[in-house]
């Protein structure tokens, strides 16, 4: 995980989980990498502020990669290459 947003991060699938409370933007997320192809890249988008504790432990406990994260606005981003 990195502290600045690398320039060059791009994503093969977006994924729009603003509004809705845990787990659910989690539970989506899992969804959408079940049918994504391994190393592809998945950003988040969630406005629950408990994100960042599910989204660090589900790529630890699942292999995924959280390649990087970030806050803006009320806002939670989060960049999972699968694994």
């Amino acid at each position: 995980m990195t502290e600045a947003r690398p320039q060059s991060l791009e994503c093969d699938a977006e994924l729009d989980a603003v509004g809705l409370d845990c787990p659910m933007p989690l539970l989506k997320a899992k969804l959408e990498l079940n049918r994504m192809s391994s190393g592809a890249v998945l950003k988040v988008i969630a406005s629950d502020p408990g994100s960042q504790r599910d989204f660090r432990s589900f790529a630890k406990l699942a292999g995924h990669a959280l390649l990087h994260e970030e806050v803006e606005g009320g806002l939670y981003r989060y960049w999972l290459r699968k694994a």
